[in-house]
């Protein structure tokens, strides 16, 4: 398998993931132009692509699907209350119901030789996951845009190669920064997203030996920035309650503004 982060961020987000035969995009956050030269830069194109995994409704995760899905006959997948919202979205134009599949939490699906799981997250979006896939026993996550995690979560995210994991801000520069009142109440709020701090906390949860690569992803632009969130990340992994030591593994940032390097497995 393949897996890159073509762009992750409050600002737009994109993850590439795929085999030799088969290759999905986890949201298109971004503009079409930037996923294909994205791609491009993976030795990969947009012709490649056989399927988008949309986590949730929200502008940062939606902005190129429409172009994309309707340029290129792309498949989009989503659970029922993501489609239902994306289709009253003007933003991203009408998307033809052939091209909309319907998918279930908990319920794995195959898009060629990619099995995908799609698991509950908590956000406040109207019915938003995150995507586990899976192929010739190797298998890689995207889990972000969640505001706590749960014992179910952390079953989800267990026995991974490659795992993109939400690390989005740093709670004191969120609650001394210019956000609002109520902005700073959701971001921290149980359906918001997750702080560096609780998601190293995650992460020492889901460790093991045959982990391959962390990236950390989805980091505010206004309320984190890069080598914050890696240290913060490091320090909770190494200091909890767990055999491991953050240098035992690689973890890295997944940019908001260009590409990762890609990581096969």
């Amino acid at each position: 398998m393949k897996f890159c982060s073509i762009a992750s961020g409050s600002s737009g987000n994109c993850i590439y993931a795929g085999s030799s035969e088969t290759s999905v995009l986890i949201d298109a956050g971004i503009s079409g132009k930037r996923i294909e030269q994205g791609l491009n830069s993976i030795e990969q194109s947009t012709l490649d692509i056989n399927g988008i995994l949309v986590t949730h409704e929200h502008s940062d995760h939606i902005k190129g699907l429409g172009v994309l899905a309707r340029r290129y006959g792309i498949p989009v997948y989503g659970t029922k209350g993501t489609l239902d919202a994306l289709k009253e979205m003007t933003s991203i134009g009408k998307l033809p119901e052939t091209l909309l599949h319907t998918v279930k939490a908990d319920d794995p699906f195959s898009i060629g030789d990619l099995e995908i799981h799609p698991f509950t997250i908590s956000h406040d979006a109207a019915e938003p996951v995150g995507y586990r896939i899976s192929h010739n026993g190797r298998c890689c996550a995207v889990a972000t845009d969640m505001g706590c995690y749960d014992e179910y979560m952390v079953k989800e995210l267990t026995g991974l190669d490659v795992l993109l994991l939400e690390s989005n801000h740093d709670v004191h520069m969120l609650e001394a920064g210019r956000y609002p009142y109520y902005l700073k109440r959701r971001i921290l709020g149980e359906r918001g997203h997750l702080s560096n701090e609780t998601a190293g906390r995650l992460l020492s949860r889901v460790l093991h030996d045959g982990i391959r690569e962390i990236y950390l992803g989805h980091l505010s632009q206004e309320n984190n920035y890069e080598a914050l969130a890696y240290e913060t990340v490091r320090d909770e992994v190494t200091l909890g309650d767990n055999p491991y030591r953050a240098d035992d593994f690689r973890i890295s940032i997944a940019h908001r503004d260009r590409p990762g390097e890609p990581v096969v497995f």
